[in-house]
């Protein structure tokens, strides 16, 4: 059942990527933009400019260059980077790590807290712990993630002077304590290597924006998990467990969260997706170099392949995590058929 399963979503996730990646291409060519002169600079000539276009491939019909850009992703050429003239899924795949352990430990943060919140607000229904945790959900949602980075910044280094508000490392770090690469993500290197000065600078680095890129994704897992609470301990198998004098505990934890999750874990996979763009914002006020600030310098100078390989790379990121989704669902709830 779940081959199958695999097979025709499989067949489903390549429409998808192909439709995005049509899309994506016919608006990166209508942009009234001239690669060849970003590609160059602005004092290049006529002729050079024109030498450009055709080592591109720009003065081909549309149709041809789509279908050489396609042939090229299934080959893993994603094209040229306009402004580094470096391949792009390289420039990819060397900023996607920051990003990861970015939005990794900030989804981390949002299960853990929103889970805890929406359980504990679930258990006092209308008393002010729940009022107080609905504000905070409903705070963490609202807010956009630039403003409250910068509250945050303003908050944690301007006043009370205790976090550094940019950067990913101290800038002094690679001579006092290198970090050996295993993975590209500082804080998992410094934690396999056992370098400890490394892992407390990376760490200190990295609770802002984790916090900052957790806020959302925090606050609709609380309100989420506090509605299917609510509906899980008004069932009669609850009533019941409480009856055999089972312990709240367990009751709470086990029995009823259990319960609870199946529609938490969308809300999750839904919000997992929304860091992996978000983050993009807070990369840049954070001044992380991860995707998002070369998401943001591609967009500024028109650079389109680098422009379709990020959002391609976005499109494949929802359809893992959708199915990832799909299959935590059916592993929580057998009710769920994979069909």
């Amino acid at each position: 059942m779940i081959g199958r399963f695999l097979l025709r979503r499989l067949r489903g996730s390549l429409l998808v990527l192909f439709g995005v990646s049509a899309i994506t291409f016919v608006l990166a060519r209508v942009v009234p933009s001239n690669p060849a002169l970003a590609y160059l600079g602005a004092k290049a000539t006529p002729e050079q400019a024109e030498q450009v276009r055709h080592t591109l491939g720009l003065d081909r019909p549309l149709p041809v260059q789509y279908a050489k850009y396609l042939g090229g992703v299934f080959r893993g050429d994603w094209g040229t980077s306009i402004g580094t003239k470096r391949p792009v899924l390289d420039e990819i795949t060397g900023r996607l790590p920051s990003t990861l352990e970015l939005v990794g430990s900030a989804m981390a943060i949002a299960l853990v807290s929103g889970v805890v919140l929406g359980v504990a607000a679930a258990y006092r229904p209308g008393r002010l712990a729940d009022h107080a945790i609905r504000v905070t959900s409903i705070a963490g949602v609202s807010l956009p993630a630039f403003w409250l980075g910068l509250l945050l910044q303003l908050f944690a280094f301007g006043w009370l002077n205790v976090l550094p508000p940019t950067g990913e490392t101290s800038s002094d770090l690679p001579y006092v304590s290198p970090i050996r690469h295993i993975t590209g993500m500082n804080l998992l290197d410094s934690l396999l290597t056992a370098n400890w000065t490394a892992l407390s600078d990376v760490a200190a680095h990295l609770v802002l924006p984790a916090v900052t890129l957790a806020a959302y994704p925090m606050g609709a897992i609380a309100r989420m998990t506090r509605a299917t609470m609510l509906e899980t301990l008004a069932q009669d198998h609850i009533r019941v467990a409480r009856a055999y004098g089972v312990p709240e505990r367990t009751v709470r934890w086990r029995i009823a969260l259990r319960n609870a999750l199946p529609p938490t874990a969308t809300v999750v996979g839904l919000t997992a997706a929304y860091g992996l763009t978000g983050a993009f914002f807070v990369e840049v006020v954070f001044d992380r170099p991860g995707l998002g600030r070369y998401a943001a310098s591609s967009l500024l100078s028109l650079d389109y392949p680098a422009i379709m390989g990020i959002t391609l790379l976005g499109a494949v990121a929802y359809v893992l995590v959708n199915l990832v989704v799909d299959l935590t669902q059916a592993r929580l709830d057998p009710r769920v058929r994979l069909t």
